[in-house]
């Protein structure tokens, strides 16, 4: 890792492969250059178990025929007459659509604002070895730990290059490090598992692993001896901030340009409605520094910027690319994603904005209720926002937490939830969706 730019080489092949597209008859196009390198290490009870490495270029070309459009990707960049031949053929016989377009040019970034997403820190899979197994010994160290079930760490990039026929020409790429690990706590029927991890751009705002490791273990050690509790209606749980994240994720998918257009969201009719409890806001925020999810310009070229997705608790807007945008009837926002052949459009860094209380103040308001710290299986029914998921954690008692729970059953309305919810202050940011812990009052709690 030697430079946060991309090889100009990736450029000019990309450049390169659009000027034949062009010549052959391409009324436009675009070429995106995605290449990533990573190496990792696993280990399970002090010794090394596993150590990959691994490296990958794909190029993915999408050309214009009229309001026919049509994309193949290859790994393989020899014989470029081929791979445009083979997408004007397809062009040539692909259904008419109406919204499929390049981003106004108007729009495009024309320069790209430095986001420190990259780290020329080199770190060597011994260096790595050592992360992974100091996180297993410290886990293995907290009393009611009986065995790993592994720890790993690694160390990689990935970069993206996009050039279009109106004229972008742009890259970046970004680095990662991250430690994970997992213990087992007790014996027999008895055993109870649970994790820690941490990922980020820059390689030495990494927690150290032991920390990471002791918390695993705390974690696992926690949820020996679960209760079961009786089935209650109108009750109130605490999501913990991994947990609150992921319901944060299904809003976000809600939201999203694809879902509403396909009448697979349960908001879809919620746009300028409120959505939230008044006072709570959502923001998609592209430019923060070293953020999980942080990018210069989106998937088509267009400048990301911050947006209020949701503002005093009303939905302000949807998750859009250029042809969703068109679709709906309004202008791309910025959040155009590629994968592949394919161009959607998802959330940058999302976050929910904290409120005041902690959790420890929230427990005391409501007096009984769960502490969630796992979730099992995805019940969530995003048509109709029906949320019913299986969970365990702690119960709480007289505004504390009394002892572990397991084999419970969250059940509710997502657009039910969503209004009961109230942020604590505890908010973690170092992932791409953001979110204190979360309290949502009136699920039913199926238990014994």
């Amino acid at each position: 890792m030697s430079s946060s730019r991309v090889p100009d080489q990736l450029i000019d092949t990309a450049s390169k492969i659009l000027d034949v597209a062009k010549k052959k008859g391409a009324d436009a196009a675009d070429v995106v250059v995605s290449q990533g390198a990573s190496h990792g290490i696993s280990v399970r009870d002090g010794k090394r178990e596993n150590a990959k490495a691994s490296e990958n270029r794909g190029f993915s070309l999408r050309v214009f025929r009229g309001a026919r459009v049509a994309s193949v990707s290859t790994n393989d960049d020899s014989d470029i007459d081929t791979l445009v031949e083979r997408a004007l053929a397809m062009a040539a016989v692909s259904p008419e659509d109406p919204y499929a377009s390049l981003a106004d040019s108007a729009r495009l970034a024309r320069e790209a604002p430095d986001l420190d997403l990259y780290d020329e820190t080199e770190v060597s899979p011994e260096a790595l070895a050592e992360r992974a197994l100091a996180a297993e010994a410290a886990a293995l160290q907290v009393k009611g730990v009986t065995r790993s079930s592994g720890a790993g760490a690694s160390r990689g990039e990935v970069g993206f290059v996009l050039v279009t026929s109106d004229g972008f020409s742009g890259g970046y790429r970004r680095s990662y490090s991250s430690v994970s690990v997992s213990v087992v706590a007790g014996e027999g029927a008895g055993m109870q598992r649970d994790h820690d991890y941490d990922a980020r751009a820059h390689d030495g705002d990494l927690d150290p692993p032991a920390e990471i490791g002791r918390k695993a273990g705390e974690r696992a050690a926690a949820r020996l001896s679960p209760r079961q509790v009786p089935t209650r209606r109108n009750a109130a749980v605490i999501f913990e901030p991994r947990l609150a994240a992921s319901m944060i994720g299904s809003l976000a998918g809600a939201i999203t340009g694809s879902s509403v257009a396909r009448k697979t969201s349960f908001l879809r009719d919620k746009l300028g409605k409120q959505v939230l409890k008044a006072g709570l806001n959502l923001i998609d925020d592209p430019a923060i520094r070293r953020g999980a999810g942080s990018q210069p310009f989106d998937g088509e070229g267009v400048l990301s910027e911050r947006l209020a997705m949701v503002e005093d608790g009303v939905l302000q807007q949807w998750f859009l690319s250029t042809a969703l945008g068109r679709e709906l009837g309004f202008e791309t926002n910025g959040r155009g994603t590629r994968s592949g052949n394919s161009l959607s459009a998802a959330p940058t860094n999302l976050v929910l904005e904290p409120g005041q209380k902690t959790p420890v103040e929230l427990m005391a308001e409501i007096g009984t209720g769960l502490y969630v710290t796992e979730l099992i299986g995805h019940g969530v029914n995003m048509v109709t926002g029906e949320y019913s998921r299986g969970a365990s954690g702690f119960w709480i008692e007289n505004g504390e937490i009394a002892y572990p729970v397991s084999q419970m059953t969250i059940a509710g309305n997502l657009k039910d939830m969503f209004m009961a919810m109230t942020p604590a202050s505890d908010i973690d940011r170092r992932f791409s969706i953001t979110t204190p812990s979360i309290l949502v009052e009136g699920v039913t709690l199926a238990g014994s």
